[in-house]
């Protein structure tokens, strides 16, 4: 039996795909094989021998840490695009708000409403004139990140009639193939600030794309321009962001990333990350996190991870060998020979890496014998083998 462990509220959507004949699954498991967790800290959080695989029901993962898993083999899991029409839907309203002051509308009726002595619609009238906003119609919009949410926001910026522009470096063929044709792709992200009266951000946060937005993006774009975080707070410098704000270079900032500086700054909506917060999305990824994990441990498949390649076979043999293991010279043909050695055909076999690590699956004919294991294990570079019998 499979023990998971749950670290946060998972919709019963998802733990319902568990078979609980083969899986214990809450948040009192011990030993734990596979952990499902949405925002819960991890980098503190000690491995159990046990734990071969962590599924993140959302897309971010910077509260696990990844580089202490990939070392200990340890798959991390999260469900792109599970989420991406909740975002999409969220970036609507977030250009709604960076543009017409809505919020400080509502702020302002309410207080005329409470003084009691005023003619609340005769007051509206008059003052309705400190809250008019642009029109985003035939307005430019730059979405930075074409991915799963990036497409969509893109295509529906293009039915509310906005001119598009995208920006991804690493645009996939999948992706590509979502876009409407009618989105201007660039290759220089300047190009896009120059062009765009809204920028929005649908990227990861990583060591490389911390700051993304800072004073020397700023002095790129468009005066006046109005930019929209629903991605990472830590994609944005809040210090060159406020100052921006100030000096009036950026009329709106709208983040799902409220924090004690930026909050109260000039021209700032501050949404309480409400991104993924629909039941169909956390269902969504619930269900997509937990389908990967019960992949990944019953048959040895990966798909989705952010640490190790993505790599699916049918079975074929009896036994299956999961081999995590760094990407160097020599590991096919270590396996190899000393599973001939020991009399052992392998029927199929798939091997990808990723940066500096691997994966390898091996179908064999037969039982594998444990002093043939312990031997596979001992292979320097070696992370984690696993074995898997049909």
């Amino acid at each position: 039996m499979f023990r998971i462990k749950t670290l946060n509220k998972i919709s019963s959507a998802g733990l319902s795909q568990l078979d609980p004949a083969r899986f214990q699954v809450g948040d009192s498991v011990e030993n734990e094989d596979g952990i499902l967790v949405r925002s819960a800290k991890m980098h503190d959080y000690e491995f159990p021998d046990a734990l071969r695989a962590i599924a993140r029901a959302g897309a971010g993962t910077n509260n696990i840490p990844i580089e202490r898993c990939s070392e200990a083999g340890i798959v991390v899991f999260n469900t792109p695009g599970a989420n991406a029409n909740a975002v999409k839907e969220l970036v609507l309203f977030a250009l709604l708000a960076a543009s017409r002051d809505v919020m400080g509308g509502y702020e302002w009726v309410r207080q005329q409403a409470q003084d009691g002595s005023v003619d609340v619609a005769a007051a509206v009238e008059k003052g309705k004139s400190a809250f008019v906003g642009p029109e985003i119609y035939r307005k430019s919009i730059g979405v930075v990140g074409l991915g799963a949410i990036g497409a969509l926001v893109a295509n529906v910026a293009l039915s509310m009639g906005m001119d598009v522009y995208g920006y991804d470096p690493y645009l996939s063929v999948n992706s590509a193939l979502r876009l409407d044709r009618h989105v201007h792709v660039l290759n220089d992200v300047e190009q896009l600030y120059q062009v765009s009266d809204y920028v929005t951000l649908h990227i990861p946060c990583t060591d490389q794309t911390k700051g993304f937005i800072d004073a020397e993006a700023i002095s790129k774009m468009k005066a006046n321009v109005r930019v929209i975080n629903l991605a990472r707070g830590e994609l944005v410098d809040d210090d060159a962001m406020i100052q921006a704000l100030e000096q009036g270079r950026v009329a709106k900032y709208v983040t799902d990333f409220p924090n004690n500086k930026i909050t109260l700054a000039k021209n700032v909506v501050p949404l309480p990350h409400l991104g993924a917060s629909t039941p169909e999305s956390e269902e969504n990824c619930a269900v997509m996190a937990v389908r990967q994990l019960e992949d990944y441990l019953v048959n040895g498949n990966i798909v989705n991870s952010v640490n190790l390649p993505h790599v699916e076979m049918p079975w074929s043999g009896i036994c299956r060998l999961c081999i995590i293991h760094r990407n160097v010279p020599a590991m096919l043909a270590n396996m190899t020979m000393m599973l001939s050695q020991e009399n052992v055909n392998v029927e199929n076999m798939t091997n990808k890496s990723r940066g500096d690590y691997a994966y390898t699956l091996l179908d064999v004919n037969t039982r594998v014998a444990e002093h043939t294991i312990t031997a596979l294990r001992s292979i320097p570079g070696v992370l984690r083998l696993r074995i898997l019998n049909h």
